[in-house]
């Protein structure tokens, strides 16, 4: 069962039994090195989080490491429940788009987009982005890329992205302090709050908003952003994720009244699973609401409730909430004929 965050579900319906191109953007930020700040990935090798999502969506395997990426608390990958869904209702297309990877992932007969983008540096002291370049970049993508299915679905992988997130929005004057998600359960409230607030440091009040978007965003959100307005809605997408999907629509909000631009929304979506939807550190419905467009967002009735396994009771824990897509996996996987039981079996045969 899906169910609306904001809107209407009239959007989610019309792509019932639709095939979707599932886009997966990687990058890397120095951020994520911040002792601490994250807990997406392995402990000292968090850098190879996204490389490593990518080649297990698209293989089954992972190529540039012996086992599966997990938190230090042993929470799998979400890019598992990505995984178990195409396996069940295959996405028409999987490609990759590289913004900026220390690693490439090891995969043949995916086609992997490289933009020539840099990893970004730590947002505590510059991220060092030419951001109306990778803007520039996301924009043309969007104006000539040709969706082979009905819609697109567009996610992430971003190892500290979070953070970016929150400091990136804050950067544009929206007020968010308390309104973004973790992949911590018990937020690390203070490395959290020192890095954001050393990033903000950074900002001058001569700054414009693609200086701002250099110092303290990610690639990821500056050329996402960049992409949905090149589509300019002539296909439709979800935005696969939680507040950092949300983040690249403020960041849309901000371009636009910056630009005295207008936007038809009415292809635009965003997806994210329940355990964002009901995380009691953040809250993306309040973020959704902050935009002066209107939206339509949706999360699946999914948890791992039914499942034996320990590793992924971790999930309903709060241990681990978004990533690689995977709430509008979940959603493409139940408006295709799936149900939580067929979802869940197939993620626990990953896992032994």
């Amino acid at each position: 069962m899906v169910k609306n965050i904001i809107g209407k579900n009239d959007f989610v319906e019309s792509l019932r039994g639709k095939k979707a191109t599932f886009l997966l953007s990687l990058s890397n930020t120095k951020t994520s090195e911040i002792e601490g700040i994250t807990q997406a990935g392995i402990p000292g090798k968090i850098y190879l989080t996204p490389t490593l999502d990518s080649e297990f969506l698209c293989t089954g395997e992972v190529r540039s490491l012996d086992n599966i990426a997990e938190t230090p608390k042993g929470v799998p990958t979400p890019a598992l429940i990505t995984r178990a869904v195409h396996l069940l209702k295959p996405y028409g297309n999987i490609e990759l788009l590289d913004l900026g990877l220390l690693i490439p992932p090891k995969v043949s007969y995916f086609n992997i987009h490289n933009f020539e983008i840099t990893p970004s540096m730590s947002i505590a002291e510059d991220a060092k982005i030419d951001a109306m370049a990778v803007f520039q970049k996301g924009l043309a993508f969007g104006q000539t890329f040709e969706c082979k299915d009905d819609y697109i679905i567009l996610s992430e992988s971003v190892p500290s992205g979070t953070t970016t997130a929150c400091a990136t929005a804050l950067a544009l004057d929206y007020d968010t302090k308390k309104l973004f998600s973790s992949s911590f359960k018990d937020v690390p409230t203070s490395i959290r709050e020192l890095t954001i607030e050393s990033a903000l440091k950074n900002i001058n009040n001569e700054d414009d908003l693609f200086s701002r978007l250099g110092k303290v965003a990610d690639n990821m959100l500056i050329f996402n952003a960049g992409f949905i307005l090149g589509l300019n809605n002539k296909t439709k997408i979800i935005l696969a994720g939680g507040t950092q999907m949300a983040c690249v629509l403020l960041i849309v909000n901000s371009i636009l009244k910056t630009m005295g631009g207008e936007f038809d929304t009415s292809n635009l979506a965003l997806c994210t699973t329940k355990w964002v939807y009901e995380d009691e550190n953040s809250d993306i419905k309040a973020l959704l609401e902050m935009l002066d467009f209107s939206i339509n967002a949706y999360y699946p009735e999914f948890d791992f409730s039914t499942s034996n396994h320990p590793a992924l009771k971790l999930y309903d824990q709060g241990e681990a909430k978004e990533g690689v897509g995977a709430g509008a996996a979940l959603v493409y996987g139940l408006i295709n004929g799936l149900n939580n039981e067929n979802i869940i079996k197939q993620i626990e045969s990953f896992l032994g």
